[in-house]
């Protein structure tokens, strides 16, 4: 009787989580192809201090926070590891290619990018949680604007960084450690540290666009079923 009650136990687990997971597949299936996306865009300049990887990676956090309100902050943590095990891959992949300036994703890169996401999203999670209660648009944005930040700060200092250059000593970033007037016309800084503010800017900018879509979508996504 035992071994049929667990064996009931564990089917019914497994058909929990395999629901579960179509259930998520689309949140899954959006955060690895905006990943995917990004790492290959990020390699193709936009003007003078951005790559158009820049438009497609914010695209994560809204990813995220519809997650976050339809389903909960578990399921919003379920795409953001699969997310961050889609970027492991394609900078495994990356690496592996040679392209005339050495390998696509550098080791420096590859650290800078997973370990942002990672750590970036997962504060995202966090704080729209604490926020979630709050008038609607709080918790999308105020979550955004801190993963953002901190997405933006870990990645550029990280992978650019002249302080950091024993990570991979191979590499050279000293065209990034270039200082220039702060996109062209504020205080002298190393060029990244001008990426790494056009990067933000960006991020904002579409953090407030986000809102309208984040609205319909799960408006969409909570109405009944008639």
């Amino acid at each position: 009787m035992q071994t049929g009650i667990g064996g009931q136990v564990s089917d019914y687990l497994a058909k929990t989580e395999h629901d579960m997971t179509r259930t998520y597949l689309p949140g899954i299936l959006a955060m690895a192809a905006i990943v995917v996306a990004s790492n290959i865009l990020v390699q193709f300049l936009l003007g003078d201090f951005l790559t158009w990887g820049a438009l497609t990676y914010p695209l994560a956090f809204l990813v995220n926070d519809v997650m976050n309100r339809v389903y909960g902050p578990s399921a919003a943590r379920r795409v953001v590891w699969v997310g961050f095990a889609t970027g492991v891959a394609a900078s495994l992949v990356g690496s592996q290619i040679i392209g005339e300036f050495g390998p696509l994703v550098t080791l420096r890169i590859a650290i800078a990018s997973g370990s942002a996401f990672l750590i970036a999203q997962l504060l995202n999670v966090a704080i729209f949680d604490r926020l979630r209660d709050q008038r609607w648009w709080k918790a999308p944005l105020g979550s955004t604007l801190v993963g953002s930040v901190v997405d933006t700060a870990l990645f550029f200092s990280i992978a650019f960084s002249a302080a950091l250059v024993w990570m991979e000593p191979g590499n050279d970033v000293s065209w990034a450690n270039e200082t220039i007037p702060l996109l062209g016309w504020g205080p002298v800084a190393p060029l990244w540290v001008s990426l790494a503010v056009a990067d933000w800017m960006v991020k904002l900018t579409l953090a407030l666009l986000a809102l309208a879509p984040f609205r319909i979508i799960v408006r969409k996504m909570t109405q009944p079923v008639a």
